[in-house]
This record gives structure tokens, C-alpha cells and sequence, in this order.
């Protein structure tokens, strides 16, 4: 995880050759824009430079969305994704499967889909995540047996809009981006 992903942030690179303040990326410009090119101070809360500096400026400049996406606003929004990854984080600590289960990928011949199986080293629950890295929904197919999973169906342990708490594997419905985190038998 790169510094900001939690809530969102996005780098912005300067788009003017005066803008930018690093040596490196002066000599460069435009091809090499330095340090400048990479990620903003980063952004705490909705004050004066996103709460990160008391400055007049900053060496770069704070993104324009950072009244939205911030440490603090997001803190107080349990739909936002500073508090998702909260709860990723969260599950990986109280699974076993998670923590040091084995790595297996499933279905490998979709180009849409990255599915993966985390087997649990005490021979416990397995997780099954699924990410579909495509705009489109996408039905994804589940065909565990050749791992030792003879179950049809696998229990959500991240909650998805309109989900219910189990999935049939023959048919998991993943919308545009979605995921699904679910233990298997």
C-alpha cells in the first residue's frame, strides 16, 4: 500500500515546467519530473494545506479534492475507504487463511477476474477472493474441488451492497471493480 491509498488520494504531477521544484525534474521536464511527480503532502483533515503544514506553500501542492478525501472526514464515514481498508486490515489479522495460508490461484484463464485461495495452515476455513478488475459486471464460476473444497456455497466476510451473507460459487455476481472476500470448507 502506497501513502494515501487509504483514502483515496491520487498523484499529481505538475503540469507546467515552472511548477515543478525538484532539480532533478527542472533538468528532466517534461519526461522526468523528479519527486514532484509523485504524491502530495499528505492529507489529514480540510484545513489550510490539508492539515499537513502550516506554510503559506507547500513544496508541492496539496490536490484539489482534499476537502473530500481526507484522514478526518473519512474517519467519520463508515462507507468511506479509509474505513474499508480499516476492515480489510482487520479481517487479515483474524484470519489464519490470511495471515499465512497458502497461496493458490483459481480460475487462471480469466482475464477479467484475479481469484485466489488463501488455505489455512491448521486446515481450517479457506478464504476466496475474488477481484474483478474490469468496468463490467462479471459472473464468476467457482470450482474448488481440485483444492479440497467440495462446498457449493462460501460465507461473505466483507459486506457487499445487496449481498447476501452466503454465495452460491457456481454463480458469484461481482459488479464493475467489486470484490468478494468469502470463506470456504
Amino acid at each position: 500500500m502506497y501513502y494515501g491509498e487509504e483514502i483515496g488520494m491520487r498523484t499529481t504531477p505538475p503540469t507546467r515546467r515552472e511548477d515543478v521544484k525538484d532539480p532533478v525534474g527542472r533538468t528532466g521536464w517534461p519526461k522526468d519530473k523528479g519527486r514532484d511527480g509523485e504524491r502530495t503532502p499528505m492529507q489529514w483533515d480540510s484545513s489550510k494545506n490539508a492539515g499537513f503544514s502550516t506554510a503559506d506553500r507547500t513544496w508541492l501542492p496539496v490536490a484539489p479534492d482534499f476537502v473530500r478525501r481526507n484522514v478526518s472526514t473519512q474517519s467519520r464515514d463508515p462507507d468511506s475507504i479509509l474505513n474499508f481498508y480499516k476492515r480489510l486490515i482487520a479481517l487479515r489479522r483474524s484470519q489464519p487463511a490470511l495471515r499465512d495460508g497458502s497461496y493458490v490461484a483459481v480460475n487462471r484463464d480469466d482475464e477479467h477476474i484475479l481469484s485466489y485461495l488463501r488455505k489455512s495452515p491448521q486446515g481450517g476455513d479457506s478464504i476466496l477472493v475474488a477481484l474483478n478488475m474490469s468496468a463490467q459486471a462479471r459472473t464468476v464460476r467457482f470450482d474448488l474441488a481440485g483444492e479440497g473444497i467440495n462446498e457449493g456455497s462460501a460465507r461473505l466476510l466483507v459486506d457487499l451492497a445487496g449481498q447476501p451473507s452466503t454465495v452460491r460459487l457456481a454463480g458469484v455476481k461481482l459488479p464493475p471493480f467489486g470484490i468478494l472476500v468469502a470463506s470456504v470448507k
